[in-house]
């Protein structure tokens, strides 16, 4: 299902066969309207209004509280490592926490409809989490989730397990592992509810890395720009070939230039078979 400006188009369904190219073309035609009237009503709003009406403010004040830690941890490594491009705390909770906090209802929605009764006790993976973004601010949200954190670079898994200690974090662990290998590894392998991913690659080179470590009936779910369709096209194969499809495409608000962003939701229904995800470096060098 395509969920962007009020409109609603349903992509797979048991009875239902809909082609990328289809679904690309309605996509174009809902698009111009209403990321037109998104971006207007965001661009012109200050930081103090943003936040006095953000998903930030629906959290409790313990919640608020470790956020406003993870951002003074993540600026002060930042002086010393790189870790992100944002050097102000305004803007890391504008860019950052506000993107990773808007991924929570497409999570929700999408797996309490396709995969299971409860969304409160997830198992989910955070693939390139680099800075700790989306998983730590999920991890913070939604306290019965329990959350990995996958990152390859040693220097970003000091700064992930100083953070986790720091906020006092006890749903989330750190691995240090390329999502390749963790995607063979028996104990990791399709163990997973969730998958996501934000700011690590091109979608037919995530679907690689995120979706073996996706259990059958699980989701993954891409967070991704405002204009998505040659990238989703160019995934199908992809996405396929993991044994998932496209489920829905999610728009959420945001405050990046173009007042919106999308969650690409993928649900996994059948195994990925085993010579997937091939040796380490391959998919990103011969995507599929």
């Amino acid at each position: 299902m395509l969920l962007c400006g009020g409109r609603r188009f349903n992509l797979l369904a048991p009875t239902i066969s809909l082609s990328f190219g289809t679904f690309i073309k309605h996509l174009a035609a809902s698009k111009s309207s209403s990321l037109s009237l998104t971006a207007k009503s965001f661009t012109a709003s200050a930081s103090s209004e943003v936040f006095s009406s953000s998903r930030f403010e629906a959290l409790s004040s313990r919640q608020k509280e470790q956020v406003h830690l993870y951002i003074d941890s993540l600026l002060e490594w930042n002086q010393k490592m790189n870790l992100t491009a944002v050097k102000e705390e305004s803007e890391v909770m504008e860019r950052h926490v506000e993107d990773s906090l808007s991924i929570i209802e497409p999570i929700r929605t999408s797996y309490l409809s396709h995969c299971g009764p409860s969304s409160e006790n997830l198992n989910l993976v955070d693939v390139g989490s680099g800075a700790g973004l989306p998983g730590v601010i999920l991890a913070i949200a939604s306290p019965g989730w329990k959350v990995t954190l996958l990152e390859s670079m040693n220097k970003r898994c000091s700064f992930l397990e100083h953070v986790v200690s720091q906020i006092g974090l006890s749903n989330v662990q750190v691995k240090r592992e390329r999502a390749e290998k963790l995607g063979q590894d028996v104990c990791f392998r399709e163990s997973f509810d969730v998958a996501v991913a934000r700011a690590v690659a091109e979608m037919r080179v995530l679907a690689e890395y995120c979706l073996p470590l996706v259990r059958t009936g699980g989701i993954f779910v891409a967070a991704k720009g405002h204009d998505p369709q040659e990238e989703v096209q160019r995934a199908e194969r992809a996405i396929q070939l993991m044994g998932a499809s496209l489920l829905q495409i999610s728009c959420v608000d945001s405050h990046s230039k173009h007042g919106q962003r999308t969650a690409i939701i993928c649900l996994k229904g059948k195994p990925t078979p085993k010579k997937y995800p091939r040796d380490p470096g391959t998919p990103a060098k011969i995507p599929l």
